[in-house]
């Protein structure tokens, strides 16, 4: 199977995705407007990273299994590791990670990470399936984390912004510390019911988490004119992210965070952690409908 990026295309729109970490790259309209950041180091190299098996910063970055202390990097490492590809179509492709000796020296475990990138009724769908082969619970998290251009080509002025929840999103959203651990402080939801004005200020002090989210679908993009749908059918929490004055926001459905600053508990306690039985496995869904 091929090694360098793959393109998948269907119902007008163009999908681009790299082996490298299975990061989606480009994704490009039926006008042929490309709706993903393209990475620029300046502000920020990623363009839609994966998370996994851990969502943010452990605290020291230690993650405490079976009486052992393993060094886990912010967000996990799959998305610095090479995927295989193991399907290959016009309109839908599959990446592969699987343990070996380096991540079994972060993440004592036998896992199996396909991410299925599919174009179908105008819509990308990307999947996350975590197996466990192994003979033990498998304690595991994952995010996405893509970075679609603000402001949307075609939409109009970046002011003119917003994201609007499915649902109203009053309950308090939390923020990380210096160590990137989430602080204990909890700060009024920034969100007029269901619509989140966006400015650069949001953003100032990192991240928007919200990790008591209700809704499992948004739109982004200008009230009135060009709107994006993104849906997270099985992600309980939310980040948004940019870097002031950048032109990006990432929409990052996650299924955990950060540590919480202080916590020193065991990995499969950590806030957000499932734990996949033997055999077992557990998907995490998130479409992009331009």
């Amino acid at each position: 199977m091929p090694d360098n990026p793959v393109t998948i295309a269907g119902d007008g729109l163009t999908a681009t995705i790299s082996p490298d970490g299975a990061e989606l790259q480009s994704l490009v309209d039926p006008d042929g407007r490309e709706l993903m950041w393209d990475g620029d180091p300046a502000y920020w190299s990623g363009r839609a990273p994966i998370l996994f098996p851990i969502v943010g910063t452990l605290n020291g970055d230690a993650a405490r299994i079976d009486g052992h202390v393993h060094h886990m990097p912010r967000h996990g490492f799959a998305r610095r590791r090479r995927f295989a590809v193991v399907e290959r179509q016009r309109a839908s492709a599959c990446f592969r990670l699987e343990d070996d000796a380096e991540t079994r020296a972060a993440y004592p475990f036998a896992f199996q990470l396909d991410l299925a990138f599919a174009i179908a009724d105008a819509t990308l769908s990307m999947t996350a399936i975590v197996r466990n082969p192994g003979d033990r619970p498998l304690p595991a998290s994952f995010g996405f984390h893509p970075a679609l251009r603000w402001p949307i080509p075609g939409a109009g002025a970046r002011a003119d912004h917003v994201v609007r929840f499915a649902a109203e999103e009053a309950t308090p959203v939390r923020r990380v510390d210096a160590d990137g651990l989430v602080s204990p402080i909890p700060h009024p939801s920034p969100v007029d019911g269901h619509t989140l004005a966006l400015r650069d200020a949001l953003f100032d002090d990192d991240a928007l988490i919200f990790d008591r989210i209700t809704s499992r679908s948004l739109v982004y993009g200008v009230p009135g004119g060009r709107m994006i749908e993104i849906g997270f059918p099985d992600m309980p929490a939310l980040g948004l992210w940019t870097k002031p004055g950048a032109g990006f926001l990432c929409i990052e459905p996650w299924q955990g965070h950060a540590d919480p600053a202080g916590f020193d508990g065991a990995f499969h306690d950590k806030p957000g952690m499932i734990a996949i039985a033997p055999g077992g496995e557990h998907r995490f869904t998130m479409t992009i409908r331009p």
